[in-house]
């Protein structure tokens, strides 16, 4: 007898509705507009079933770094398959796990590394390790933790704890212990005459104040460093992050540095905080550690983080896992990756791409509705000035109508268009950006209301 799933009439976008919760969505949107069923990848490209072409101009959620279905990271995942394809990491070890934990020591500075599976989990895991390292140094008090105005750590209930975005907070508030908040060092809040590194030292003089009442309950402060992504691609000067390092070494606080999104490569240097020239205590890593190919993430911490824990008694250890940990699979495709970032000398190559980003995108840039237009490294925003409430829902319709995928931010502080493609973009892709972004603002422009 055949199978009832064997022959179905129905597109795969209405079978998607029908059996998949799509995240983050409100599914009811999908009446009008059903989800685009993407049949294959390539490069830059998002190939759909009716053989439209979209360029990704976002990396699929900001994950993938060297393109789409990219040789060098598919022969290794091939190679691994063939080897081991996983293994639980309690009680034994394999290569891949080995190698990315000795090359991320390397590239960091921090010689541990501790595996989950996504951004969120990693979050969970940096603020669990450094509440559990001051219980194990009998500080038991020291179990709270801070975050940035507008900062975003991930949606899980304990991420939530130091996600600052209200649609969050509110939606869960019952099930969440709220970290404190202190004023964001967005360069976009500076006043007249201030620059940056004005607008950074003031935060940091308010983060300051806040350490001396709290330091003696605070675990942790977390940071995006450089870049508030989900804040409308904020961006602070370095100097922040300096203040915020010598403010938490002098009230023994844990400085946990969230690359999530902002690690390698997207900022200009491998990692975001090395711009500062800091050594934090935690950093977290995901998104694009695979390039953009399997789910894994990372927590690296210091020598006296990991010696704190090292002791015979079980409940002085960590206490975290789930299955998949350091999966070899995952762990092969990200030494696959940074293999790529050496062969490539990609931190080099993205300066000419994203000079040649800049002159594609110059007249979105220079658009009369267009403010605080900034860039820093692979990543490029735009504030939008637009009496339309549904702005981020309308352009990245009218980007798809343009072939390409760009998905605007929208929140308290307005409407940002922001653009962070692969590193595999070549010329024709460049020229895409930059004319069908622009088309596309022209496009939802013209749908105010006179």
């Amino acid at each position: 007898m055949n199978s009832p799933l064997a022959s179905r009439p129905a597109s795969l976008a209405a079978r998607s509705l029908a059996h998949v919760w799509h995240p983050c969505t409100q599914m009811k949107r999908h009446e009008a507009q059903p989800p685009i069923a993407i049949a294959r990848a390539q490069g830059p490209w998002l190939y759909a079933e009716d053989g439209q072409r979209y360029l990704d101009g976002v990396s699929s959620w900001w994950v993938n770094l060297f393109g789409h279905s990219h040789p060098h990271i598919k022969e290794a995942l091939a190679d691994q398959l063939d080897k081991l394809d996983h293994v639980m990491l309690a009680g034994f070890t394999h290569a891949p796990v080995v190698e990315l934990s000795e090359r991320l020591g390397a590239l960091t500075g921090l010689g541990h590394a501790f595996y989950g599976s996504d951004g969120a989990s990693a979050t969970e895991i940096a603020l669990k390790m450094s509440a559990h390292y001051w219980r194990n140094l009998g500080r038991r008090g020291k179990s709270r933790f801070i975050g940035l105005a507008g900062g975003y750590h991930g949606e899980t209930v304990g991420a939530l704890a130091v996600t600052d975005i209200p649609l969050f907070r509110e939606a869960y508030a019952p099930l969440v212990r709220l970290a404190a908040t202190v004023p964001s060092p967005d360069a976009r809040q500076a006043q007249p005459g201030e620059t940056a590194a004005d607008v950074a030292t003031r935060a940091a003089a308010a983060l300051e104040q806040w350490l001396q009442e709290h330091h003696a309950t605070t675990a942790a402060l977390i940071v995006e460093p450089l870049v508030q992504c989900a804040a409308g691609m904020a961006m602070h000067d370095a100097h922040y992050l300096r203040l915020a390092r010598a403010l938490c070494s002098r009230y023994e606080v844990h400085l946990v540095v969230d690359e999530i999104a902002v690690g390698f490569g997207r900022t200009g240097s491998m990692f975001a905080h090395q711009q500062a020239g800091i050594l934090p205590d935690f950093i977290c890593l995901s998104k694009g550690i695979t390039g953009g190919t399997l789910p894994l993430s990372a927590v690296l911490t210091t020598d006296a983080v990991y010696a704190a824990f090292y002791d015979d008694s079980v409940a002085r250890g960590f206490l975290h896992s789930h299955s998949y940990t350091g999966n070899p699979l995952a762990c092969r495709a990200a030494v696959a990756t940074l293999e790529l970032f050496e062969q490539l000398d990609a931190l080099n190559a993205n300066t000419a791409l994203a000079q040649g980003i800049d002159a594609a995108c110059a007249p979105l840039t220079h658009h009369p509705r267009v403010r605080h237009a900034r860039r820093l490294g692979m990543i490029w925003a735009w504030d939008i000035d637009t009496t339309l409430p549904d702005f981020a829902r309308r352009y990245h319709q009218q980007a798809l109508a343009q072939g390409l995928l760009l998905r605007p931010i929208s929140n308290a502080s307005g409407h940002t268009l922001y653009a962070m493609p692969p590193y595999a973009m070549d010329d024709e892709a460049v020229h895409c950006l930059g004319n069908a972004a622009l088309a596309a603002l022209n496009a939802t422009l013209a749908q105010e209301p006179a």
